[in-house]
């Protein structure tokens, strides 16, 4: 009987361990946002899409560099910007890998490839 009691305390303390061990560890968010926000917000601000433009893909190289994502929508505003600069293929480039990774986004890249007449 003895016995019986040892290995229920046992078998209890590992599961509070297991149970402590899990709430420890905090999950990491799917996405790196980096500059997007205040990008977007300078643009409704009137801010030139060329330093948007710069300062986008920079961010976006030290989110892929921390092999982490980036966001819906980034690559769909980049690609407007590119579309507003004159630089249809790098627009279309970003519309398409918009539509790649976020296919709820497809109707509305659709319809920016078609605005755009890219």
């Amino acid at each position: 009987m003895e016995t019986l009691g040892q290995l229920r305390l046992f078998f209890l303390a590992i599961l509070s361990a297991i149970c402590i061990s899990a709430c420890t560890s905090a999950p990491g968010t799917l996405y790196s946002y980096g500059n997007y926000e205040n990008k977007v917000y300078a643009y409704l601000q009137g801010e030139s899409p060329a330093e948007q433009i710069s300062v986008l893909q920079n961010d976006l190289l030290k989110i892929e560099e921390k092999g982490r994502k980036a966001p819906p929508g980034y690559y769909a505003h980049l690609g407007m910007l590119y579309a507003e600069v004159g630089e249809h293929g790098l627009a279309i480039s970003c519309f398409m890998v918009e539509k790649a990774r976020f296919p709820e986004a497809a109707v509305f890249m659709d319809y920016l490839l078609e605005r755009y007449k890219l």
